[in-house]
């Protein structure tokens, strides 16, 4: 009789089926609010794309799905963010964003064994944060490294000045641009510093002005950026400028005092003939009306990284926790990206070459360098 219902048992397990789908949150602590808004809107349009596509695919056995909480932009903000996304709702993943928030949040996502991946901050120290903390950026000091040579050999420009914001991102940029441009034969012949919260440059652009540079390199973001560009322009700093891939924001590129920037950003082969590439433009165009631009290519590759480690722990009956996606992630070679297949270092970081451009004046920027 014991045999008997030991068989029923199994039986009936058996014409059960399948275990039922699960579906997956993944949180972001993106700047909703506040001056680096726009930063949120298109980090989130890029999140919620790659979502679509993935359920759309069906790559997991069920839904997933994207939280948002507001950092602001700023680390004690995101600090806030972080725990609600990582203690309360306890999501295993986190998309993160700016140096600054993510040097605060990481050490959260080590104690709870949540992974964070950024896709926006540059600050070259994210590299060495912890084992939860990955990059599908490359870091400032790489686009540091490649604007140099162009700026001062090519073009030029012996003499640069130097305007970055007082937070960790601007003193790594002040530290590697001081290094580069002296290794590469020129002179950083004034450094100014602003506060993060700065709108007001005309001091700046005067004490700019007298230390005569042939370019000025500038080391900020969201909407202080676009402000320094107009005053700079507006106040007689007349020399070409240059920065960062931070520049590659609509409201820059539709800037008419950036027109001839130099910004730096990772280099991109868009095949239109690639299906993941056309899939992508045409879906994300058709959403928003516009080209997606490299941080909608980084989060939608942040998030895309998630589903394939997430699968390849379903095809392996494993529960997707934090630690299962850190040892997912060092088992797999490579990853296919938009636009490239990439493969994680050691330390968590996509390293890739380097492209420069040069705002165009209409909304738009071309490639002047294809790769450095």
């Amino acid at each position: 009789m014991k045999k008997l219902l030991v068989g029923l048992a199994l039986l009936q397990t058996a014409l059960a089926g399948p275990v039922l789908a699960k579906d997956y949150t993944i949180g972001a602590a993106f700047p909703m609010s506040g001056p680096n808004a726009e930063y949120g809107q298109v980090f989130s349009s890029a999140a919620n794309l790659a979502a679509e596509h993935i359920n759309a695919d069906k790559k997991l056995s069920g839904k997933l799905s994207v939280i948002y909480e507001d950092s602001q932009g700023l680390p004690a903000q995101g600090v806030i963010a972080a725990n609600k996304l990582m203690n309360v709702s306890k999501v295993p993943y986190v998309l993160s964003a700016f140096t600054g928030v993510s040097k605060a949040i990481a050490p959260i996502g080590a104690r709870t064994k949540t992974v964070m991946v950024n896709g926006g901050g540059v600050g070259p120290d994210l590299a060495t944060l912890n084992e939860y903390f990955w990059n599908v950026i490359p870091l400032a000091n790489f686009e540091v490294t490649a604007i140099v040579p162009f700026l001062v050999k090519e073009k030029g420009f012996k003499r640069i000045a130097l305007i970055y914001v007082d937070d960790p991102l601007g003193q790594a940029v002040l530290t590697d641009l001081t290094k580069e441009v002296k290794a590469a034969g020129g002179a950083v012949v004034g450094s100014f510093s602003i506060p993060t919260t700065a709108q007001q440059f005309s001091g700046v652009a005067a004490r700019v002005r007298d230390t005569k540079p042939d370019a000025v390199y500038i080391a900020t973001y969201g909407n202080q950026q676009v402000q320094l560009v107009k005053q700079l322009r507006d106040n007689g700093v007349s020399q070409p400028l240059a920065s960062y891939s931070a520049m590659s924001l609509p409201s820059v590129l539709n800037l008419p005092e950036a027109k001839g920037l130099y910004y730096t950003s990772q280099l991109l082969t868009l095949d239109k003939n690639d299906p993941l590439v056309k899939r992508v433009e045409e879906d994300y165009k058709k959403k928003h009306g516009k080209e997606p631009n490299m941080y909608v290519l980084n989060y939608y590759n942040a998030v895309l990284t998630f589903a394939e480690l997430a699968a390849a722990l379903e095809k392996a009956g494993k529960p997707v926790t934090g630690e299962n996606l850190l040892a997912q992630r060092k088992a797999t070679k490579s990853f296919q990206f938009v636009g490239a297949k990439v493969s994680f270092a050691d330390d968590g970081t996509v390293k890739s070459p380097i492209q420069i451009n040069q705002i165009v004046g209409d909304g738009t920027s071309k490639v002047v360098v294809a790769g450095k």
